[in-house]
């Protein structure tokens, strides 16, 4: 049973930030869906009351008991990744999502979260053996086998999340930095090969980066309206309701990847910035969570929540300016969809679980 005595350690600054974070959301959302202006955030606030129940549910388990069921979940995962290639449902050049029942679910979000929960505990009971590339090795297939996975969905945004797992993982649980320095220079290396094993639309968003008006109707279309809504923001924006980027229709997927040009467009620099001030908070304050737990095990957890926070955070917004290529990452708390909110609702329960019992309860 749940002892209510836990509650004092909650960390309510990340909780106010998250609530902030989800309430802007609500407005930037019914702001970016011109023709039905409530469709959206209604169905926005079922994934935020699932959400919610999620979150108390993984916030009332203890994440020791997690570990006894790593195995569990790692199958589990696999199987609905692999599900995917046979039930799922293709959309924009990409099969990514499992109709169950009434729910859509993108098993690719959900992985995340398993990889994290599976992965620190294997960082944890190897602590001692992670000095040389053989003892990596199962790391990297613990790791490498949903991500192949994820990469014939095609999913590379998720791909390099898992990335930034492992490498940021290894780094805490003790692995050398020169390995780890070695295995990004090997990726570096390897990279401009890997190009021309992607999808074509991949590569055309990757040279976008670099100059968006080679193909401004095409690959590079989505980051020029972005860039265009952003800066015609100036320092306080157009207004709620007052884009013409997003209203009008030049801005692409508004209300989920590119929720962050309509902030820019609408909001503002000012507040835009007041925004990325909350990610920061939650980052900072996440960051102290690993820092003060109890166990590796623990520290391992909020150091995965963090750098997936982080990876998302950037990526996003980076695409959103142009400096990253679109990968359809969605923005933490802000963004609208389902898989992604119940997946950092949890995600958020588990970092809270770890801070909460950091302290053993005297009896």
């Amino acid at each position: 049973m749940f002892d209510k005595r836990l509650l004092k350690n909650l960390d309510y600054m990340i909780i106010t930030v998250v609530v902030l974070l989800t309430t802007i959301s609500f407005f930037v959302i019914a702001s970016a869906s011109p023709e039905n202006p409530y469709y959206f955030v209604k169905r926005q606030l079922v994934w935020v009351v699932l959400g919610l129940a999620l979150f108390v549910l993984t916030l009332s388990i203890d994440y020791h008991d997690l570990a006894q069921y790593t195995k569990h979940l790692y199958i589990l995962n696999l199987i609905l990744l692999g599900a995917v290639f046979l039930f799922g449902r293709e959309a924009g050049g990409a099969q990514r999502w499992l109709q169950l029942g009434p729910v859509e679910l993108q098993p690719s979000e959900l992985a995340k979260l398993i990889i994290i929960v599976t992965l620190a505990d294997l960082l944890s009971k190897r602590a001692s053996s992670l000095h040389t590339i053989r003892e990596l090795v199962p790391v990297f297939g613990h790791v490498g086998l949903p991500m192949v996975l994820i990469m014939k969905q095609p999913d590379l945004g998720t791909s390099m999340v898992f990335i930034g797992l492992l490498m940021g993982m290894l780094y805490v649980a003790g692995a050398r930095w020169q390995h780890l320095i070695g295995m990004c220079g090997l990726g570096g290396a390897v990279a401009p090969f890997m190009f021309y094993f992607m999808e074509d639309y991949q590569r055309k968003r990757i040279l976008a980066v670099f100059n968006p008006y080679i193909d401004p109707a095409g690959s590079g279309y989505h980051v020029i309206q972005s860039m265009i809504a952003i800066g015609s923001g100036r320092a306080w924006g157009k207004g709620l309701f007052g884009g013409t980027q997003s209203r009008l229709g030049f801005l692409p997927e508004q209300h989920t990847d590119f929720i962050f040009s309509v902030i820019g467009e609408e909001l503002g620099f000012i507040r835009a910035a007041g925004i990325l001030l909350l990610y920061f908070i939650l980052i900072y304050r996440g960051i102290q969570v690993a820092l003060k737990a109890r166990d590796d095990f623990g520290a391992l957890l909020a150091t995965g929540v963090v750098i997936m926070f982080t990876f998302h955070i950037l990526v996003n917004v980076g695409m959103t300016i142009g400096i990253m290529p679109v990968t359809g990452i969605p923005l933490p708390f802000m963004s609208y969809g389902g898989s992604s909110y119940l997946t950092n609702m949890m995600a958020l329960g588990l970092l809270l679980n770890v801070h909460m019992r950091r302290q053993k309860i005297l009896f």
